[in-house]
């Protein structure tokens, strides 16, 4: 027997909502050319958007769900080269920048014994907005896991451009959580791209400050740092001040674009393609890693600015222009309609496809029912505009005198990560010595510094050891060999060819070779160590050919010491 109350059921109910005069977008059938470029690869971790913080928290993973089935609506996982389900990140990975205790502490706390392990969740900061939910440590390695994921296709040079959606969680610190985030996916993506691109370039537009990357790379002159972001002293996190720049090494490779309540489309994107061209042209960037929170739309749960979707994916579309690697990653958005409006149009404008303004027919139309399913809905105007033309130029001038500090872009020899950020850069400090003294190599101390000589060059200053005092010895020259006369003793070292004198003279000289000499003749050691005598320059000598002199400079060079040979000549 059915009640009254069970004879409408879920799934007796229309699939789709009834539009009525509203149109439905359809789908893309084109599939994109596979050599086209550029080359886009798309990560979406399979079950990442099941997971929740809270009844009553903001952020919702959900709205990673409704963008990915806004996308594959629409038809652009056609227009996408490469459609990945990543691998959660390993323990291992997280520690390239994270704490092994705190990263250990993620991996053993869950709801049910969270209140045994309350020492640690304030030691750590999960408290509030950070809470403690089920499955935890599994979120945090898929959207970490999908962030390296996409470092490691742009550092490969698989793909052009990699989005994941589920990642840009830019607020986690080294030891604990911050801000809703748990895991700098942002931090250990750039670590990666590091270990091939010697400059990377962060872009942020969240509309809150981007704390964890600034902080993590703050000594650092490889990575610079860009956040526009709403500061008014006391906003979340409270930081990103405008002459907070960088310190040590990474002075003036940290810049801050403090933005008041309300700013429009106009002007964040003038002030926001003006540092952007003025910050690529300084630092040349090899890669560019771009943070798209969506909370800096209108109507945002926790935002307070004026941006239309269409200006948030023009911000996208500009940096995408300079055709330099790019990873795009997600962040912020409160009000999960609009983020999964907003990322979906950034995908196309990635892709470089155009999509109707109708939403595609979906299993989540009744989110979209309000704004009558459209993907761009008036979300401008809410707020009153408390910034002026005079503080956007003032902040821009700033920032600009800032660059100038960067004297050409930093180029840095190729060499491998370490896991410790610190240590790397405490290593760019000490000496080469030290490093290889620590290191227990054996060249500790030494560097070779190799003497170019030219082919027809056979004195070296002091290091030559094959250096002769007096006139006659500098220039060699066959003229300075004795002609010996028959009978009497050679007395050096034994040449292998006979003189050319002696050939004239009608002579029969044995050739002897050295190596067989040195082993059929015993040398005869002196008391005394005997110099070499000079020899007298002959009347006239012919010349011997050059190869003949270079094998018996070569056998001189052979011998360690001068020995004295008996050499019979008949």
């Amino acid at each position: 027997m059915v009640r009254a109350s069970q004879a409408t059921t879920f799934s007796s109910s229309a699939y789709f909502d009834d539009r009525g005069p509203h149109g439905t977008a359809q789908p893309i059938t084109e599939h994109v050319n596979p050599h086209s470029r550029p080359i886009v690869s798309y990560f979406f971790p399979k079950g990442v958007g099941e997971h929740h913080y809270g009844e009553r928290h903001p952020m919702k993973p959900h709205r990673l769900t409704l963008t990915n089935a806004l996308v594959m609506g629409y038809g652009l996982d056609k227009q996408i080269h490469h459609i990945y389900n990543p691998r959660p990140a390993t323990q291992a990975e997280l520690e390239m920048y994270h704490d092994h205790d705190y990263i250990d502490f993620l991996s053993r706390v869950t709801p049910n014994n969270q209140n045994e392990m309350r020492h640690l969740i304030d030691t750590f900061n999960c408290v509030e907005d950070c809470p403690i939910f089920s499955e935890m440590s599994d979120f945090c390695r898929m959207y970490a896991g999908a962030s390296l994921a996409g470092a490691r296709k742009l550092t490969a040079g698989a793909c052009d451009t990699a989005i994941n959606w589920s990642g840009g969680l830019h607020h986690a610190k080294r030891g604990e959580a911050s801000g809703f985030c748990y895991v700098n996916d942002i931090v250990l993506a750039i670590l990666e791209l590091l270990r091939y691109h010697p400059r990377v370039l962060y872009i942020d537009i969240d509309i809150h400050h981007g704390d964890g990357v600034e902080l993590a790379f703050y000594h650092s002159n490889r990575v610079m740092t860009v956040s526009f972001h709403k500061y008014t002293g006391d906003f979340f996190p409270g930081t990103g001040k405008l002459d907070d720049n960088g310190a040590s090494l990474g002075k003036h490779f940290c810049l801050n674009v403090p933005l008041q309540d309300g700013i429009d489309d106009d002007m964040y994107l003038t002030i926001f393609k003006t540092v952007i061209e003025d910050t690529v042209t300084a630092f040349r960037p090899t890669s560019i890693v771009l943070q798209c929170g969506a909370d800096s739309l209108g109507c945002d749960r926790l935002g307070a600015f004026n941006l239309s979707i269409a200006a948030h994916g023009e911000c996208v579309n500009f940096v995408r222009k300079f055709n330099v690697p790019l990873l795009v990653l997600g962040g912020g958005g409160y009000t999960i309609k609009n983020v999964s409006r907003c990322w979906t149009y950034e995908t196309a404008v990635l892709v470089g496809a155009t999509i109707p303004d109708e939403l595609p027919a979906t299993v989540y139309d009744p989110f979209f029912r309000d704004s009558q399913w459209k993907l761009h809905p008036p979300l401008t105007g809410r707020v009153e505009n408390q910034n002026s033309p005079a503080s956007l130029q003032r902040i821009t001038i700033s920032i600009r005198n800032k660059l100038r500090y960067l004297q050409g872009a930093p180029s840095v020899a190729m060499q491998e990560i370490p896991p410790d950020l610190e240590g790397w850069l405490a290593d760019e400090e000490r000496k080469h010595e030290e490093i290889d003294e620590e290191r227990g190599t054996v060249l500790a101390g030494e560097r070779r510094s190799d003497r170019s000589m030219a082919r027809n060059e056979f004195f070296e200053g002091d290091n030559d050891v094959d250096q002769d005092e007096g006139p006659a010895s500098v220039k060699r020259t066959v003229s300075s060999r004795k002609t010996r006369a028959p009978g009497k003793r050679a007395r050096g070292k034994a040449k292998g060819r006979p003189s050319a004198s002696a050939k004239e003279d009608g002579e029969e000289i044995e050739e002897l070779p050295v190596a067989a000499a040195s082993r059929s003749t015993k040398p005869r050691r002196t008391a005394k160590p005997r110099a070499r005598a000079r020899a007298k320059p002959a009347e006239k000598d012919k010349d011997v050919p050059d190869a003949d002199f270079e094998a018996a400079a070569d056998a001189e060079t052979d011998a360690p010491t001068p020995v004295d040979l008996e050499i019979d000549i008949s």
